[in-house]
Order: structure tokens, then C-alpha cells, then sequence
């Protein structure tokens, strides 16, 4: 069953069928291919074209006696090509096929999860600018810090998914090369010019060398750029999670009539997307790991590496295009509560404003650890009684010999953020 937030053309790519019609049109072009350079009749290309026909079905049958899936494939090509079939699959071994084929499915895989991308993009650009001047607390350590604006978390994201998109787009350009040139890769039984054909017509480049297969670093580093992918998701799912804690509840998921929260507990409303989230995306980082080990393959070829990639690219690929569409939906709805927002802000009673005036100081001339101190006195008062920093402030004296009441009240002000985010929404051209 395809997940609800995952397009079924994702699963599609790795169904059975999708991929013997790659492997089809890959043995159909090296036809071509030989009768272009001249090494079998142009006629027969073209007649194998016209009659050849496979079937999913039947290649499982053949497979169960020969355990060889391109020997079955091939099997069944035989059955609706006859005696021509002793002009196909000339001077290759399966690996011709299997990787070019691979590389197909990893590149129409790699063009959905662009999509998802860019409409992640656009999710988070529009809500970056509907905050974009929102006074919200920023946090480190989970502690309060200074004022940012809440644009500014959806703006960080936002920069990261384009970089995330460039970084796709590296990957495929690295991981979508075929080959095809024979056993171990020595072009011994098989022209080059068949290879540059087949992959200029599939959208590929041929790799620049093999062995029988293409080398898995290629395919370990585009798992791995899922797996970064998903590190930015969980990134959002994660601080989503904080933000819908009820102490907090700055926003929350969107709750649908009819939604149920616990079996328990009829008041429940919980950060059930954000957490999936964080979950599926640990899949991909073991997936990642698993690529990773594929790499080192005995000398000119095992098949160690095979069995793992039947698993890990069809799930990493619909893992990551459905959390894509999970957190596009979760953002597109979210629901965000800018009172809340605003009596976090207040929290501390003006505490988030210590380093303008330590700044403010320090520019008067008071030495900097001298003001850190005489500002720090102040806040701790607060801290310990919850009482106004401004206040506590305008009842120093030694403060006040540096600087004027209305001084003091122009720095409880957000206009010098307001006035950078400006600059910062500029620099990301949004």
C-alpha cells in the first residue's frame, strides 16, 4: 500500500514492470546502436523493435527455473523475437543492463523528489514573509535568548532547502551514468560508440570507467543526500514539536474535525506529522549507512551490494517523497498563534534586551567587563524577582551616569531587528 502523502508514481519507478521496460528499450537501443555502426543489418534493428514485447508475469515463471532475472528477461524477449534474438544483448553481460537501468529509475526517482522540493521551496518562502516582521524569542539552549522575528525560522529553512535542491541535482548528475561494455567493463565484445548511444538517448552519461559494474560510491552519495534531505525535515519536524508543547503552543499542527488525539484523553492534540517526521527520517539515515557499505565489492564484481540496493533505493526514495509531502501539507496548515508568541517574548520582563544595553554602554565608554557586570546585576534582580529589567535599569545610578531615560527606552525596541531582516530576507531573495 502507498503511503497517503506519497505519489504513486514514486512506487511505480520500482515496480517490476517499469523496470523490464527499461531493460527493454536498453537492449533495444544497443540494437540500434550496432546497426548504426554497422555490426548487424538495420533492418534487423528494426524488426526486432517492431515484434518485441515482454511480460512481467512470464519473466517470474522463466525465473523460477533459471534464478538468473536477465536470463529470464531475455528468455521471454526470445519468445516474441524467435530467431532474432540472436542479435540482441551482443557483447554485454547483465550489468550492462542492470546499471543503466538503475540509473534510469534513480534519475526519474531523483526528478520527483525535485518537485517535492521546490514545492517545499514555495511553502516556506510564503510563510517566511507572512512572519517575516512577527517578534518572536529566539532560543538557545532552550533558553531564552534575544528577539528574533518569526519569518526567520521559516526563512532558515527555506535556505536550506535550496541548498538541499542544488545538492540533489549533484547528486544525479553523479549517479546517473550507464554503462555498457561487456564483462569487466573492457569494451572487448562491444563498441564504445553502443554505449554513448544508448546513453544519450536514456538522458544519461556514460561512465567514464567500470568494471562489471558502475562503482556504488556514486549511488552511496546520492543516499546519502536523501539522508541530508531528511536531516532537514526532521530539522523542522523537530522545532514544530517544541512549538505545539502546550507551555509554549507558538503553533500548532492543524487539527481536523472528526481527528482524534489519544484512545484516553478526549482533550488531546498532538504533533502526530511532526513526529512521523522524525521518525521516517531515521530510516534514511540507515539507509545512507547501508549504501555506504555497498562500496567495497570483491575485485571486479560481487553481487554483496544487490540485494541491499532492492531494498534501500525503493524505500529511501518513497520514504523521503512522502515526508516531503507530510511536511508540506504540516506547513501549508500550520496554525500559528502570534499571542502566544508575544507573551513568550515577554516571559523574562524585558530580559531579552541585556545586550543592547551592555552594547550601549560600552559605547559610552564604560570597559566592557564593568558593564557586563553592572548589567548582569540588574537582570539577576529580575530573574529573582520577576520584576521589570527596565525598571530595575532606571533605579541604577551608576547606570544612569552613562545613560538617559529615553536612551534606555529606544533599546526596549524590536526597530533594529526589523530593520536587519530586512538585509537578511534581501540576501536570500525572497
Amino acid at each position: 500500500m502507498i503511503p497517503r502523502y506519497s505519489r504513486p508514481q514514486m512506487a511505480h519507478i520500482w515496480e517490476d514492470e517499469n523496470k523490464y521496460n527499461i531493460w527493454l528499450e536498453i537492449e533495444l537501443l544497443a540494437c540500434d546502436a550496432q546497426a548504426e555502426i554497422g555490426e548487424i543489418p538495420s533492418e534487423i534493428a528494426k524488426n526486432i523493435r517492431e515484434k518485441a514485447k515482454i511480460n512481467a508475469i512470464r519473466i517470474g515463471e522463466i525465473e523460477e527455473t533459471t534464478k538468473h532475472d536477465v536470463i529470464a528477461f531475455l528468455a521471454n524477449l526470445e519468445e516474441s523475437i524467435g530467431e532474432l534474438s540472436a542479435f540482441v544483448h551482443l557483447g554485454m553481460t547483465s550489468s550492462d543492463v542492470l546499471d543503466t537501468a538503475f540509473a534510469v529509475q534513480i534519475k526519474q526517482s531523483g526528478e520527483i523528489l525535485l518537485e517535492d522540493l521546490e514545492k517545499l521551496s514555495s511553502v516556506l518562502q510564503r510563510r517566511a514573509n507572512e512572519f517575516k516582521y512577527l517578534p518572536a524569542i529566539g532560543r538557545t539552549h532552550g533558553v531564552h535568548a534575544e528577539p528574533i522575528t518569526f519569518g526567520l525560522k521559516f526563512a532558515l529553512w527555506y535556505d536550506e532547502c535550496r541548498r538541499n535542491i542544488n545538492r540533489l541535482k549533484f547528486a544525479m548528475e553523479d549517479v546517473c551514468v550507464g554503462k555498457i561494455n561487456g564483462a569487466v567493463g573492457t569494451f572487448e565484445h562491444i563498441s564504445p560508440k553502443v554505449e554513448e548511444y544508448v546513453c544519450e538517448k536514456l538522458g544519461l552519461k556514460p561512465a567514464p570507467i567500470t568494471n562489471q559494474v558502475i562503482q556504488r560510491d556514486h549511488h552511496a552519495f546520492f543516499i546519502d543526500t536523501l539522508a541530508i534531505i531528511g536531516s532537514m525535515l526532521e530539522k523542522i519536524a523537530f522545532e514544530l514539536r517544541h512549538l505545539q508543547r502546550t507551555e509554549v503552543l507558538e503553533a500548532e499542527e492543524y487539527f481536523s474535525v472528526g481527528q482524534k488525539g489519544s484512545s484516553a484523553m478526549p482533550h488531546k492534540r498532538n504533533p502526530i506529522s511532526a513526529e512521523n517526521i522524525t521518525g521516517q527520517s531515521r530510516l534514511l539515515r540507515g539507509y545512507a549507512v547501508s549504501a555506504m557499505e555497498n562500496n567495497a565489492l570483491w575485485h571486479e564484481r560481487d553481487i554483496s551490494h544487490s540485494s541491499v540496493e532492492r531494498v534501500i533505493f525503493p524505500d529511501a526514495t518513497v520514504t523521503l517523497d512522502y515526508i516531503l509531502n507530510r511536511t508540506i501539507n504540516l506547513l501549508n496548515k500550520l496554525i500559528v498563534y502570534p499571542e502566544n508568541i508575544n507573551k513568550n517574548l515577554n516571559l523574562t520582563n524585558g530580559l531579552i534586551f541585556s545586550q543592547k544595553i551592555l552594547l550601549a554602554l560600552a559605547k559610552k565608554g564604560m570597559p566592557r567587563q564593568e558593564a557586563y557586570e553592572l548589567v548582569q546585576k540588574s537582570a539577576m534582580k529580575s530573574w529573582e524577582e520577576k520584576s521589570s529589567f527596565k525598571q530595575n535599569l532606571l533605579q541604577n545610578e551608576e547606570l544612569l551616569k552613562y545613560l538617559t531615560n529615553d536612551e534606555i527606552e529606544k533599546l526596549f525596541t524590536f526597530d533594529e531587528i526589523f530593520a536587519k531582516v530586512d538585509y537578511i530576507y534581501k540576501r536570500l531573495g525572497i
